[in-house]
């Protein structure tokens, strides 16, 4: 069995790190460049940095920041926010970023996903979900930051966007973001039997008990958390502790 990811995330507005709940009611939670620094330390997997203005208000994603990470932290991380073309891709790989998350541009624009696959490769193209329960086994896609509802059925839109070139999908559940009361698992698990590609759990962990069900239930490949890590009640090392003593492979 492969290893499991351990993600801290960092919803990212004007430069600092913040986190609400359902996407909204943001507070602030520190310094990117920093905390990534200390989540490396403790053993972090990977990284990811969502710039969750940046769609909204047309403004390009935060290329100094890419930049500031790549200097100091020497574990991969993804950028999204805000891209909207190919250039856009080419200018965070370029920063230092070794994939990029693409969302709003992705819905509007699905040829991104294959011309950047075929520029880039698919393996540097991750597909992010922002997903909400509409009905029982159904979920809507929805961009600009969780405020721009699609019509687009999540599971059918991750199935079309590993078709265009995604070599990731980042499965965020609105319900369940920032909660902390377990992910979507139901949501996972619909998505995971689907793709052929990774899945990465997001929204609504309260503790290493709900990345397992994520794991395990939902069949996601990696589980990605920013409250639990953000304001200390976890450590990455704690919950990769926590995992490995239940059995599940994890990276040292």
């Amino acid at each position: 069995m492969l290893t499991k990811r351990i993600i801290p995330c960092f919803d990212v507005n004007c430069g600092r790190v913040v986190k609400g709940v359902s996407f909204v009611g943001l507070r602030d939670a520190g310094d990117p460049v920093e905390l990534a620094a200390a989540y490396e330390t403790q053993g972090a997997d990977e990284l990811v940095f969502l710039d969750i203005t940046a769609s909204h208000e047309r403004r390009d994603t935060v290329t100094d920041m890419a930049k500031r990470v790549a200097e100091q932290v020497f574990v991969p991380f993804t950028i999204g926010g805000g891209i909207r073309n190919v250039d856009d891709v080419r200018r965070m790989l370029e920063s230092g970023a070794d994939k990029v998350s693409l969302n709003t541009a992705a819905v509007e624009n699905p040829d991104l996903l294959s011309k950047g696959a075929e520029r880039f490769g698919a393996q540097c193209l991750v597909l992010a979900l922002d997903a909400k329960r509409v009905a029982p086994g159904r979920w809507e896609v929805y961009t600009y930051g969780g405020r721009q509802p699609t019509g687009l059925d999540a599971i059918e839109w991750a199935k079309r966007g590993v078709e265009l070139g995604a070599g990731e999908l980042l499965v965020t559940s609105m319900d369940a973001d920032g909660h902390q009361t377990g992910y979507d698992v139901d949501l996972l698990r619909a998505i995971s039997e689907v793709v052929p590609v990774p899945v990465i759990a997001s929204g609504g962990a309260g503790g290493p008990e709900h990345m397992y069900d994520a794991i395990v239930d939902g069949k996601a490949d990696a589980v990605l958390a920013a409250s639990i890590f953000h304001y200390g009640t976890y450590t990455v090392r704690q919950v990769k502790d926590y995992l490995a003593g239940r059995g599940l492979p994890m990276r040292v």
